[in-house]
């Protein structure tokens, strides 16, 4: 019996040291470790979003000009891709996730240094994160294309992606996500509506003014060349879409799935408010307007996605589908500006609305339409719709000053247009002297 008692007792307190050991700091886990689950779905994010800018955006573009400028098209978005990669590696993540400053980051890691494969962001690989944001940086000028195709110089364009990317998105990233001024006051825009979408549709908007339309604008028909290509790359967007805004959470966690259904969710509702409001107009739905109405879906509830629940999505997308619908037939039938693809009126007027929409729906205390209380941190909803349309402005405002002054100084020096005489014949022979089509 005493054997017995014995045996049971020693069992005992090998369990409570060994439990005490394991709780001490030196078998504690560090307190930033890489978690392999995080990083391998931010690296699965990180491929979605540059599928989403090649071929996603490049096929969905270039199915909506004429076939004459259709490798144009492909050509930026390619050109955009590398040129926008280099410039982040070189300086733009530096300046925007560097430092403290309220306005711009420093240069502490131009051309990454001081950064090593060993060093930590939350709980993925700093190196990972640098990626992840570059896809980011390459998608956003790329956007901007739909406001000038079929009529710009490709030397104007590089040198504007150039410049725009480093003196307008890299401090507006470092506002909102680098520690900034509006991340200060608690701004909230998970995955980029304002960042992304707000800059790139301002940006359009301000190159049809300063480019003026194409030629016959109004006057000739000017329909997509192809719709297959098109839908085949909203297709590409729509999936790309779950690591744009799924991948923002930087984790494998319940945020990161959330984001993924209410993209999803959003998207559907879109698709089924565009047609129908189509249809309503028109009297038939187009192929054309349905997958408008996805990427208005998708680029307003990007700013909400991790903040927001499945109800307020399907509200939201809803609210896409319809107010980006008229803001597209505004911008072309009474304001008569030529912006070729909708990229203001759907991602410009999406990202506002996505924007502000997220200070509401974040509240807990909307029934079925509630989200996760992030709204509650800056004095409720009232004060948070406050700073979320405080940074709207201010980055709208912002972004149509500097991008209307790049536009000044490139048609002073470059030009901009190519001239009526090679629009007639295209950018594929003028610019790249290539054929999309050899028929």
């Amino acid at each position: 019996m005493r054997n017995v008692l014995s045996r049971g007792w020693a069992r005992r307190a090998f369990v409570v040291v060994t439990a005490a050991l394991l709780a001490s700091p030196a078998f504690a886990a560090p307190p930033h470790a890489i978690d392999k689950a995080d990083t391998a779905w931010v690296m699965v994010a990180t491929a979605l979003v540059l599928f989403m800018t090649l071929p996603g955006l490049a096929l969905f573009y270039g199915g909506l000009v004429r076939s004459r400028n259709v490798l144009s098209v492909l050509m930026q978005c390619f050109s955009i891709c590398a040129i926008a990669s280099l410039l982040w590696f070189a300086v733009g993540y530096s300046l925007a996730f560097s430092g403290d400053g309220a306005w711009i980051g420093d240069l502490s890691h131009v051309f990454l240094a001081g950064i090593s494969r060993t060093d930590v962001s939350g709980t993925i690989p700093t190196m990972l994160f640098v990626l992840y944001q570059m896809t980011f940086a390459v998608i956003t000028p790329a956007l901007i294309i739909g406001g000038f195709a079929e009529r710009l110089r490709f030397s104007a364009l590089l040198w504007f992606s150039s410049a725009w990317l480093l003196l307008v998105y890299v401090p507006v990233v470092h506002w909102v996500w680098g520690g900034g001024w509006l991340a200060q006051l608690g701004f909230l825009d998970f995955a980029g509506g304002t960042v992304v979408h707000i800059t790139a549709g301002v940006a359009a908007l301000v190159a049809a003014i300063v480019a003026g339309p194409r030629l016959g604008f109004q006057k000739r028909v000017m329909a997509p060349h192809n719709l297959t290509m098109t839908v085949s790359g909203a297709g590409m967007l729509w999936v790309g879409w779950f690591g744009f805004n799924g991948g923002s959470a930087l984790a494998a966690n319940g945020q990161a799935v959330t984001a993924m259904l209410v993209t999803h969710l959003a998207a559907a509702a879109g698709c089924v408010a565009w047609m129908a409001a189509e249809w309503l107009r028109f009297g038939k739905p187009s192929v054309l307007g349905i997958v408008t109405g996805m990427v208005a879906g998708l680029g307003t509830i990007t700013p909400a996605a991790g903040y927001v629940g499945p109800g307020a999505a399907i509200v939201i997308g809803l609210a896409a589908g319809v107010v980006c619908f008229a803001a597209t037939l505004f911008v072309e039938r009474v304001l008569r500006i030529d912006d070729s693809l909708d990229v203001f009126p759907v991602h410009g007027v999406g990202g506002m609305l996505g924007t502000l929409a997220a200070g509401v729906f974040a509240a807990t205390s909307l029934g079925p339409f509630s989200g996760y209380g992030l709204s509650d941190a800056v004095s409720g909803m009232a004060g948070q719709i406050g700073v979320q349309l405080l940074g709207l402005v201010v980055v709208l405002v912002y972004t149509a000053v500097v991008s209307w002054v790049l536009f000044k100084i490139l048609d002073a020096t470059l030009g901009l247009r190519i001239g009526a005489e090679n629009e007639d014949i295209g950018l594929d022979i003028t610019e790249h002297e290539e054929r999309g089509y050899d028929l």
